[in-house]
């Protein structure tokens, strides 16, 4: 590696190191947000058809720019129902956990989140669902100095002693979140979200200040997704999130189309698929995501190609992800029922 490379990777990772600190701090995202919906809202938590959920997604982003360094993310969860109530209305509890790892300076953010949620059928065939959650967790932000250069007083930034020391920082966040799901019949169901996260607004920042701590912003999430089926085994799945927090905005919006391939196409839950999908993610990438799904799995891959500010140094490349799913089969019986349609959340 040239010392034009090196000095570019040491710059840009403190920089990235340093104003992640300095100003609110900014939660994880993926391509394919159907494999952490307890990130995006605790409603979600048991929010499908079956006995149980378990996901994990791995994300790499940037290694075009930073080699080695690239930003590394990774993220598993499980939820369930847990308790019937009054008739087929349940309670359901869920654990997510993931971890980020970015920079020379290994910039880390681990975060462990638990989950639970209530879900009211309403309507005469109970094909409506309101869904309320509430989620707490904890988590523990750490970079490595011993891995970063800085100058003699790098370490001392501005003139009211704010000082980088490299310890960590532990705190704990509580969400909430609503959703309603609906089928309207056989073809076509939606469903729509709504959470607030880090509404304690905990104090975060690696920059020790004798005045103040950065306070991690509140971040606001919307989601509407559905599933049309426009014959026996073909469908789309449009599907829009949309996220802000502090200054920052972030909207996905896009299209997953799904093909049955085997199995009988009226058990939807037993046949095997094939999926293809198109996302873009506002003023940062264009994505292209696929898979397949057989008998309750899914197994999908996307790729972001920059289409930011960034485009020049990334080569237009930005991330690779790839994800796995499982939702327990539920009784034959009852494999019709599509009480949870939407395969994004």
């Amino acid at each position: 590696m040239t010392k034009k490379n090196i000095i570019k990777r040491v710059s840009l990772t403190a920089a990235l190191a340093i104003t992640v600190s300095c100003a609110y701090a900014q939660d994880i995202h993926f391509t394919q947000f159907n494999a952490t919906p307890l990130t995006l809202n605790p409603a979600f938590t048991g929010a499908f058809e079956g006995p149980i959920r378990a996901s994990a997604i791995y994300r790499d982003q940037w290694r075009s720019v930073v080699g080695s360094a690239a930003y590394r993310t990774f993220a598993v969860s499980v939820d369930a129902p847990v308790k019937n109530l009054n008739g087929d209305d349940y309670l359901a509890a869920g654990i997510q956990i993931y971890n980020d790892v970015a920079g020379d300076g290994n910039l880390n953010n681990f975060s462990g989140l638990l989950s639970v949620a209530y879900h009211k059928f309403l309507g005469i065939e109970g094909d409506k669902t309101l869904s309320i959650g509430l989620q707490g967790g904890y988590t523990s932000k750490s970079i490595d100095l011993s891995k970063l250069y800085f100058g003699s007083d790098a370490l001392y930034l501005g003139s009211h002693g704010t000082q980088l020391d490299g310890s960590p920082v532990r705190y704990v966040t509580v969400n909430a979140g609503i959703g309603y799901s609906q089928k309207i019949n056989d073809q076509v169901s939606f469903t729509l979200g709504v959470a607030g996260n880090n509404l304690n607004q905990p104090r975060e920042t690696i920059l020790k200040s004798k005045h103040s701590d950065v306070g991690l912003g509140m971040r606001l999430a919307a989601q509407a997704g559905a599933v049309i089926y426009t014959g026996e085994r073909f469908s789309f799945r449009p599907a829009v999130l949309y996220q802000t927090q502090t200054a920052t905005t972030e909207i996905i919006a896009g299209n997953e189309f799904n093909c049955i391939i085997a199995s009988d196409p009226e058990v939807r839950d037993l046949a095997t698929s094939l999926f293809v999908g198109g996302w873009y993610r506002n003023n940062d990438a264009v994505m292209i995501s696929g898979g397949i799904e057989h008998r309750g799995f899914r197994v999908g891959v996307a790729y972001d190609y920059n289409t930011s500010a960034l485009k020049t140094a990334s080569s237009g490349k930005g991330g690779f992800e790839i994800m796995f799913r499982y939702i327990g089969l539920k009784p034959l019986n009852a494999a019709r029922n599509l009480v949870y349609p939407c395969s994004r959340f």
